[in-house]
C-alpha cells in the first residue's frame, strides 16, 4: 500500500501483494498494478484498516483488500468493478 497527500486529499492506493507488477484487462478496461502507484510496503490487515480510516480517497485492487473495505462498510459489493478476474474499487470520503 501507499499513502499520499494530493491536493488536500489523503490517497490510499492498495493492492493485494500477489498482484503487484501485473496487468489485467477486460474489453476496453485495463489496469497495471504498478508499485510506483500502489506502493511496495506490505502491511497487515490492522494497519491497512487503520490507513483506510485516515484516507479521503482510496483506490483498491484485489480480493483481500477489497473484502476488508467491504466488511468495514466503505465499499458496496455492487460497486466493485471486475477487470478480468481481478476486483477493483474506489471510494471517496466526503468531509465538511
Amino acid at each position: 500500500m501507499k499513502l499520499t497527500h494530493v491536493q488536500g486529499e489523503v490517497l490510499l492506493a492498495a493492492a493485494d501483494s500477489d498482484l503487484i507488477n501485473k496487468e489485467f484487462s477486460s474489453g476496453k478496461l485495463k489496469i497495471k498494478v504498478l508499485p510506483e502507484f500502489y506502493g511496495e510496503t506490505s502491511v497487515n490487515d490492522v494497519t491497512f484498516l487503520s490507513s483506510l480510516g485516515l484516507c479521503t480517497i482510496a483506490n483498491l485492487v484485489g480480493r483481500h483488500s477489497i473484502e476488508l473495505a467491504v466488511q468495514e462498510g466503505l465499499i458496496d459489493r455492487e460497486n466493485i468493478l471486475m477487470i478480468g478476474d481481478v476486483p477493483h474499487a474506489q471510494f471517496a470520503r466526503m468531509t465538511e
